[in-house]
This record gives structure tokens, C-alpha cells and sequence, in this order.
């Protein structure tokens, strides 16, 4: 979108898409691209809120040229220093060497260390506020939401929260950007593998952002990636109040490394079974072929989770190793889980699982398989066993 967009009474959206990237924080595969939202209030002084990455400065100088013209910029709100943001700030100074750079303490160091930027700070602490004119900002202090000099803004008349990175997700915005004009549905998927690949370890301080809100009437939430929710904010809120106390659906997701198909088999014989029981909600993942990202968004949304290890050099597979490492940091819990198998002459996989399973304080199923060579008919009896008393614990 070449032009900037009124979302409000003069507060507008100057955001960019990027189709360019493959992997977000060159890990998160995006198959369908990524916005970057800026925003700009138009009042006797004015305010761009966050910036973009600076490979799409000339669209974003374009879009706040669009609304200003020959005026200047009184100042720029920090919410959030990752460089997706942030990566304009230096430039953009530069181009308006009288704006102010609005920020918290924890800010500093970020600006330092990045840009160089050591001067024309204005520094704000937590409910603290700016007047614009007709409009006004008051900031709320959210460290760790999910870098610690995180906050978020807020504009008292129109009652729009700018949430920084909080309520945001993957995909490009498609010509809508408003949640009434989207389908909800793909961005709320979006939404969840955002939160599950780059929020879901701090969801401890999710709860306590959402908790310091409570009491704000919020008309709009502007985040600075994905739709902007201004028809339904609660549904919103709603998701990030459930994904950050850990509440699942009902389903289970089975992942699993295989090397010559036998822990495959395995598993499969557990989906069956799964699928004979009742559940219709079954995910199945080879981890050496999903995608990380995917395999998290399913697992942060879903019960059950059954994991499978091929024994590979006596241990865990890496790629395994790798998403049991990244459940382990992310404190996944409120889970049931199931652990099965294989290995040809050195046991280690299952082990490692089970081990995990017990030290994450989740609910731990019986029977725990583990099959020598190619699993016979008893080792598929279990695995049978497993994903029945699966279905019944859900």
C-alpha cells in the first residue's frame, strides 16, 4: 500500500509490507510476508509512533511526507527497539534533526548501542504523558514483552492503544488492515505462531501487561505487525489472556524423528488409534520436515502432545533435541504428554524424552514405548495403548 491510511481521527497508519524476507529474525519462515506498522498523529505537534526496517525507508518517509508535507516531526515514540522497528530511527533523525526521540530509561542503551543516538531524548516513566494538542500519549511500562524496554502507548481521546510487538502476528497486510476487513481467521493463525515462536517464553509478563490494562478503555489496539483491531479489541485480548496462561483445545500433536520409518510407523499407529478414540483435532509432524515455527504453533494451541525420538550417535536426534530444548525455555506447561521410540543397538532418544517429560511438571501418560530395531506387533499394541489412554486423559 503506497499511501498512508487513516485509522482514526488524525492518527494514521504509515506502515510498510515486506515480501522480501524468507525468515523473520532469520528463523521463522514467512511464507506470506510481514508488516511492519508505523504510526503518525497529525495534531499541533506531531508524533510517529515506531519506525520500520530500514530497507523500506523511502515507502515510510513517502507515506509521513503524504501527511505532513514541509512539516516537521515534533516527536518520535520508541515503543520497542528491535531493529524491525527501530531501523529507521537513525535516518529519521537526520531528516528531522529538531524531533524529539520520546523513550523510557531502558531505552538508552539501546539507542547507544544501535544508532549512536545519545541526545535529544525525552524521557518518560510508566503512566507518564505528552501533550499533543487535541490528543494526548500516556505511556505503560511492558519489559519483557518481550524485550525488556518494551512499552506501550496510548492516546487518551480516541482510546488507542500502540502495543508495540504485543497482539501482532505474521502475513502481510492484503490491501485491509483492519480486523473488519481481513480474514480473521488465517491472521488469528498468524497471530498464534507469532506468539508461539517469539512471546510464548514470556508469557508471565503477558499476564501482567494484560493485568496493568485492565482498568484502560481500549477502543483500537495498533500493533506493529499484523491487522489493527478496532471493530472487536476483546478478541484480541482474549487470545493473548488465554495463550499466556497456557490454556489448549482440545487435540493432540504428535512429533516424532525417523530416520528409516519405523518411528514413524510408531507413530502413525498412535494417530490411528487417536483418531478410533474420538479425537478429530490430531496433528502430525515429521520434525525433521515441519518447520519449528509450525510445529510450536500447534503444540501452544493443542492438550496433548506425544513425542517420538529415533536414537541417533546414543542421544536425540538434533533436530528433536532442538524442539525439546525450545519447550524446555519456553516453560510449556498445563500439557499431557506421551513418550515412544526407537532405536538399532544404543537406547538414548526415549530416554531423553521421558527425562523432559518428568523435569517440565506435565502430566506424564502411560505406557512410555520403546522399540529395538523395527517395533513388532507388541511395541505397536503400546503404541496403540498410548495414544487410547491419550484420548481418555483429554
Amino acid at each position: 500500500m503506497k499511501h498512508a491510511v487513516e485509522i482514526s481521527d488524525k492518527i494514521y497508519w504509515i506502515g510498510v509490507n515486506d515480501m522480501d524476507t524468507d525468515l523473520f529474525e532469520g528463523i521463522w519462515p514467512l511464507p506470506r510476508g510481514v508488516a511492519y506498522n508505523a504510526y503518525l498523529i497529525d495534531d499541533e505537534k506531531v508524533a510517529v509512533i515506531d519506525t520500520v526496517k530500514k530497507g523500506y525507508l523511502p515507502q515510510f518517509i513517502e507515506k509521513i511526507q503524504a501527511v505532513l508535507g514541509e512539516r516537521s516531526i515534533d516527536y518520535l515514540v520508541v515503543n520497542h527497539m528491535e531493529p524491525d522497528h527501530s531501523g529507521s530511527v537513525k535516518i529519521l533523525r537526520q531528516l528531522y534533526p529538531k524531533m524529539e526521540i520520546v523513550a523510557n530509561q531502558k531505552t538508552l542503551d539501546f539507542l547507544r548501542g544501535f544508532y549512536g543516538i545519545e541526545d535529544g531524548i525525552k524521557i518518560m516513566g510508566d503512566k507518564e504523558s505528552i501533550d499533543l494538542g487535541d490528543k494526548s500519549l500516556t505511556f505503560y511500562m511492558t519489559p519483557m514483552v518481550h524485550w525488556p524496554e518494551t512499552m506501550m502507548t496510548y492516546e487518551n481521546k480516541t482510546q488507542t492503544l500502540f502495543s508495540a510487538d504485543a497482539f501482532g502476528g505474521f502475513g502481510v497486510l492484503q490491501g485491509g488492515i483492519f480486523d473488519d476487513e481481513v480474514d480473521l481467521p488465517y491472521y488469528e493463525n498468524e497471530i498464534l505462531r507469532y506468539y508461539s515462536n517469539i512471546v510464548a517464553k514470556y508469557s508471565p509478563m503477558v499476564q501482567k501487561a494484560l493485568t496493568r490494562l485492565s482498568d484502560v478503555p481500549i477502543k483500537v489496539i495498533a500493533s506493529t505487525h499484523g491487522a489493527i483491531f478496532r471493530e472487536n479489541p476483546s478478541y484480541i485480548l482474549e487470545r493473548y489472556d488465554r495463550w499466556s496462561k497456557q490454556e489448549t483445545e482440545k487435540g493432540v500433536v504428535i512429533v516424532y524423528s525417523s530416520m528409516y520409518g519405523h518411528t514413524q510407523t510408531m507413530a502413525e499407529a498412535i494417530a490411528r488409534s487417536l483418531a478410533c478414540s474420538g479425537v478429530e483435532q490430531i496433528r502430525l509432524h515429521n520434525v525433521s520436515r515441519s518447520h519449528l515455527s509450525f510445529i510450536l504453533t500447534d503444540i501452544w494451541k493443542y492438550k496433548g502432545l506425544i513425542l517420538g525420538g529415533s536414537t541417533y550417535n546414543m542421544k536425540l536426534s538434533p533436530y528433536m533435541d532442538m524442539l525439546v530444548s525450545t519447550l524446555d525455555n519456553d516453560k510449556l506447561k498445563n500439557r499431557v504428554f506421551g513418550v515412544f521410540g526407537s532405536y538399532s543397538w544404543s537406547g538414548g532418544a526415549v530416554k531423553a524424552l521421558r527425562d523432559y517429560a518428568e523435569k517440565s511438571g506435565n502430566q506424564l501418560l502411560e505406557p512410555v514405548v520403546e522399540a529395538k530395531h523395527a517395533p513388532d506387533d507388541n511395541s505397536l499394541d503400546l503404541c496403540r495403548q498410548l495414544g487410547k489412554n491419550m484420548a481418555e486423559s483429554l
